[in-house]
């Protein structure tokens, strides 16, 4: 197997901490990892209750889980490129005591602590004075500038407020208030962000290590070539789909493009792509890897937090725009494959039917089969066994994993990694597929806690990850057993149990090492939190934002997405997230009801979400980029504007969740969802296809046109609709009881409302609200809450009463109403996919006049 290239491998290496020291002090990094691993394996267990030991508070795990990532923050990670990789100076290490000493003061004095809240002592401002820098530089260490930057111009602001200029300008914040919020409470860096990284983030990382190093990850690349490298393009659909697997339980765009980049990037350039295509290839399919769930580069865990959702509600969100997305990028490098003229690869001879077998159809197959399996198919034993339920599972998940062992024990082992190696004949895709079954079974087990025994994510990914111990000691003793025994392959020797325990510790290794970064990235992200909380800045961006948008929404959207992708520049996954959901999220939801638009939060977050992500790809800081042009030999500014120019469907598809929410399955029947995601894929496809200039053949600009207004219609129909017909009926704010009273109970409404401003004028806003219940006697208005006077020939509110729906609203007193508007009967928006069907067939008709004779099949096939 051919080593990766110096420069991915360079970049993989920093990201776990560039610093391998010999000797003594190796161990003990070593030992420390492991002991971090073991720790986070137990707070998450149900050990500590039943025996009644080691039971922690939140505020305590989260004090011991940052000091570990601290104290293996300073010793693994050099504080510059010339300091040394082999050894650890005694600055760094007394550095690190520090550090980690500073974050266990909130364990070791947590009782005192709790006694004098909002009072700290001198020696509590000292530790929070010295442990705030230390943070930093360890950030600076793990995660480069970018995250440190922003953390401390947050600190600056807060403590600088009076001298700030204009809107900026704040009553500012004293240094013993500044480090008793940030750090000696829940507000700051010990916040909800480290919870989550504390709680659930860490096993889920560690059961991707655990995966990758049992060898899953070298399976789904294996297997994504053996379904796909036969397909025009082969290697590239390979990536996407390989990339989307180990994507979804890798918390790392970079990692990802090293570990399937290594191997389909040089067969990318083999079949015909430039360089500069296959790293933006890559790029692109590893990217959106951490939009698919079940841990969305850990996001999906903050979610639940943020915006007050079941984990569960959270996957179902992010399910059909990750795979609608993925399906789309998959297009997209069949039609680079097509405009290039690459074919596929040879592969074996098969049967009719596999050849008919459509490579992504079956990844996405499997993914949602497995889902379904365990919740239909094993469901029922929940209800039927009640308790003993749990221990049934484990019986039959035992029985299964050694049937899948011994069909894997009768096929040929994987061929290794090695992109130089002539692959003149594709790998038996049923060959491969039966060698790793029994790495789904992890996946199982969590679907099943996830999804029947409803259990938490931290507790799901703790079960999924004994069941990925146990594979890791077991496998390879019972492989070679099995193979021996059967005398299938009986030479193959995969080793025994010492060679399990070997991977096992090297997996709790990497695991731990993995986390420092993330770790230090969700408590540095704490001090942007809890500055926000501290100075009200939010309030600031959002009149920023409306100031220069002069009121267009969509303006609006795109100057918060422009944010979102410079503030995520140079962050990882988790830390971006934090950083733009904390400081933009808040800005969307505002702007949003003052153009009358309610945004459910969580289409909010995936909006700020996807296009901070955007960040990884974006020159000149895309650090995915860096990884795969170190790969392609090629400059990663070029590799990021291509990979950029790939992802223009993701630019596309933020949007879409804030005007038509149906994309993320919300409040919708079976039915719906079905026919959204087909909208929406073909809307998708339409988007790709305009994109890159290529449908049945090259595109003339017009062309590219008539297949993004189909593109539009098909995601969104009501965009041409609100254009023919107007959604509200506007009526005069004094009919406003007369039109309620004629209105259904529990229709929807809004009003339009001139709030007065502390600095003097108004701005208008929209107030979204449902007709109530009418008691006899009683006004529509006083049904809401709502005393209204005349003034002046204007509807002004005189009191909001309490706990009433009107008060759940942002009405208030003195607010002026000036209109009513009521939802107008208009035509079915759907109806509007019959014209741009045609406009498809339309530009279809034009290209296939122009497709040359010879290859009339391929090109039908190329659209």
């Amino acid at each position: 197997m051919n080593d990766v290239p110096q420069e991915a491998q360079k970049l993989v290496e920093e990201e776990a901490g560039g610093r391998k020291p010999i000797g003594a002090l190796g161990w003990v990094i070593a030992a420390l990892a492991i002991g971090w691993s073991l720790f986070q394996i137990w707070i998450a267990s149900p050990l500590p209750y039943m025996f009644g030991f080691g039971l922690l508070n939140s505020t305590e795990t989260r004090s011991i889980h940052l000091g570990f990532a601290l104290l293996l923050g300073f010793l693994a990670y050099p504080a510059f490129k010339r300091s040394p990789r082999n050894r650890v100076p005694l600055i760094d290490i007394a550095l690190a005591l520090a550090a980690s000493a500073c974050a266990l003061y909130i364990f070791v004095f947590y009782n005192q602590l709790a006694t004098r809240p909002g009072s700290p002592t001198t020696l509590d401002l000292v530790v929070a004075c010295v442990g705030l820098p230390l943070l930093l530089e360890a950030t600076r260490r793990t995660l480069g500038p970018a995250l440190t930057v922003i953390a401390s111009i947050f600190l600056l602001y807060s403590l600088a407020g009076p001298w700030m200029p204009g809107v900026l300008a704040h009553r500012g914040v004293s240094l013993q208030a500044l480090a008793n919020h940030q750090w000696l409470s829940t507000e700051g860096v010990f916040g909800i962000a480290l919870g989550v990284s504390t709680s659930f983030v860490f096993l889920f990382v560690l059961f991707g290590a655990l995966l990758d190093r049992a060898g899953a990850g070298h399976y789904f690349i294996q297997l994504a070539f053996a379904r796909l490298g036969h397909l025009r393009g082969g290697p590239a659909k390979a990536s996407v789909v390989a990339s989307m697997l180990t994507g979804m339980v890798s918390g790392s765009s970079i990692a990802n493009v090293v570990t399937t980049g290594t191997f389909t990037i040089p067969m990318m350039k083999k079949v015909g792509y430039t360089p500069t295509k296959a790293g933006a290839i890559e790029v692109s399919s590893s990217l959106n890897g951490q939009i698919m769930p079940p841990v969305m580069g850990a996001a999906a865990f903050l979610m639940i937090e943020y915006v007050g959702i079941s984990y569960v509600e959270v996957i179902r969100h992010a399910f059909l725009p990750a795979v609608v997305s993925y399906i789309a990028l998959f297009y997209v490098v069949h039609l680079e494959a097509c405009k290039l003229g690459i074919e596929g690869l040879r592969r074996r001879k098969q049967s009719p039917f596999l050849r008919r077998m459509m490579g992504l159809a079956f990844a996405v197959a499997l993914l949602s089969g497995i889902g379904l399996a365990v919740y239909y198919g094993l469901g029922w034993l929940k209800p039927l066994l009640g308790d003993w339920a749990g221990l049934f599972v484990a019986f039959a998940l035992a029985l299964v994993y050694l049937g899948l062992l011994t069909v894997a024990s009768r096929q040929p082992p994987l061929p290794p990694d090695d992109p130089d190696r002539a692959l003149e004949e594709l790998p038996d895709f049923r060959a491969v597929l039966l060698s790793g079954l029994h790495f789904l079974l992890p996946v199982v087990v969590l679907v099943w806690c996830l999804m029947v025994e409803r259990l938490s994510p931290g507790l799901s990914a703790f079960w999924a990850v004994v069941m990925m111990l146990a594979i890791l000691l077991t496998q390879r003793p019972l492989l070679t057993a099995l193979r021996k025994r059967t005398e299938a392959f009986a030479s193959v020797d995969h080793g025994g149990l010492r060679e399990g325990v070997e991977d096992l510790i090297q997996g709790l290794i990497q695991g731990a090492r993995n986390m420092i970064g993330i770790g230090i990235a969700t408590a540095a992200a704490g001090i942007v939190v809890g500055a926000i909380s501290q100075t009200g800045v939010g309030l600031v961006l959002s009149d920023l934002v409306e100031a220069l948008a002069m009121g267009n929404l969509l303006l609006m959207l795109v100057l918060i997405a422009i944010f979102c992708v410079v503030l995520g520049l140079g962050l990882p996954t988790t830390a971006n997230y934090i950083v733009v959901s904390s400081l933009m999220a808040p800005v969307v939801v505002e702007l949003g009801i003052q153009n009358g638009l309610v945004v459910p939060l969580i289409a909010v977050h995936m909006f700020v979400f996807y296009f901070g992500l955007m960040a990884d790809a974006t020159p000149p800081v895309g650090l995915a980029a860096y990884a795969a042009a170190a790969i392609s030999r090629d400059n990663p500014i070029t590799t990021g504007i291509q990979a950029f120019v790939y992802e223009m469907r993701t630019v596309v598809w933020p949007f879409m969740f804030i005007f038509n929410t149906n994309l993320l399955l919300i409040d919708v029947t079976w039915f719906e969802g079905i026919v959204t995601f087909i909208t929406a894929t073909i809307g998708m496809l339409l988007v790709a296809s305009a994109a890159m200039g290529w449908f049945l053949v090259r595109s003339r600009w017009y062309e590219q046109l008539l297949l993004a207004v189909a593109a539009l219609t098909f995601l969104l129909p009501t965009f041409w609709l609100d254009r023919i017909q107007p959604p509200w009926e506007t009526h005069p704010a004094t009919e406003l009881n007369q039109v309620l009273e004629q209105a259904p109970e529990g229709s929807q409404f809004r009003l339009l409302v001139a709030e007065p401003q502390i600095g003097g004028g108004e701005r208008e806003l929209f107030i979204s609200m449902s007709v109530p219940e009418i008691a006899p006697g009683q006004t529509p208005s006083e049904a809401l809450g709502l005393e209204l006077i005349e003034q002046d020939g204007e509807t002004v509110v005189d009191m909001v009463d309490f706990a009433s729906p009107a008060e759940a609203t942002s009405l208030d007193f003195d607010q002026r109403i000036i209109a009513v508007e009521t939802p107008a009967e208009r035509w079915p928006a759907e109806i509007l996919w019959f014209p741009a069907l045609l406009l498809v067939g339309l530009v279809a008709a034009l290209q296939r006049r122009r497709a040359p004779k010879h290859d009339a099949k391929a090109a039908v096939q190329a659209g």
